[in-house]
């Protein structure tokens, strides 16, 4: 590695593949077709986020159905663990120095996957909803930022917030970085709502293995991630990607 290579990491501004925007179109296209797939195929719920887990624990709390709340916290618990061991892990592999973990846990993902698109219809919900809560939380605990702007891949609440207010900002000033963040939280708005849509058309037509369709966009990241990892970033493995 040259100098300027050095100098240029040293100082914070060279972004690893894994925080490039292709990167989290395909992830957060995923997740659109996760909560899509739970929503229609196995218990209408939504797989993503938690928020209305919670609302609904209380809402049972304060009901006392027990027995409800006592279901509710297992996602919300699932949801816990997979930012647990994401975290963990995450910083385990590294001494490793072979693939980064962002990478691992995509090639997780994959197996996952395919097991959840494997179970029958008889298969209790709870199973498949388990499943994706942990990796939607592991995904959404590891990749955090892409170029320097903090971005989920799992829901796009904050996208929307994120568009509002850099509409604001670019109205006022018309300043180019308020243009790029509505440009990278728009699309990845863009690309959530087409893996949602695409979910439900896969949906439809090949009912539970339908599933298996984000495998394809899955392998494609994993591929190009490993890639990067083994060549033209060897040399970088024990930098940490911002945000973390």
């Amino acid at each position: 590695m040259n100098n300027t290579a050095e100098q240029t990491i040293d100082e914070g501004n060279y972004y690893l593949e894994c925080e490039k925007p292709w990167v989290y179109w395909l992830l957060i296209f995923v997740a659109g077709w996760f909560g899509a797939y739970t929503f229609m195929l196995r218990g209408g719920v939504f797989c993503n986020a938690q928020t209305a887990n919670v609302v609904l624990l209380a809402m049972a709390v304060g009901s006392r159905k027990w027995l409800r709340a006592a279901y509710l916290m297992i996602p919300i618990t699932a949801y816990f663990a997979g930012a647990f061991f994401s975290e963990y892990l995450g910083k385990s592999v590294k001494k490793f120095h072979f693939l980064r973990w962002d990478t691992i846990l995509v090639g997780i993902e994959i197996i996952v996957i395919i097991v959840i698109g494997m179970l029958p219809e008889s298969v209790p919900d709870q199973i498949s909803q388990i499943a994706l809560n942990f990796i939607c939380s592991m995904q959404f605990n590891t990749f955090r930022q892409v170029k320097g702007v903090p971005a989920a891949t799992t829901f796009v609440t904050n996208h929307i917030r994120q568009v509002g207010s850099s509409a604001a900002k670019y109205y006022r000033h018309h300043d180019g970085q308020s243009a790029e963040k509505i440009k990278i939280h728009g699309l990845m708005i863009v690309f959530f709502l087409l893996g949602g849509i695409v979910g439900t058309i896969c949906g439809e037509m090949f009912s539970y293995r339908s599933i298996w369709g984000t495998i394809i966009v899955l392998v494609v990241l994993f591929i190009r991630l490993a890639y990067a990892d083994l060549s033209y970033e060897k040399d970088l493995l024990p930098k940490v990607p911002h945000g973390h």
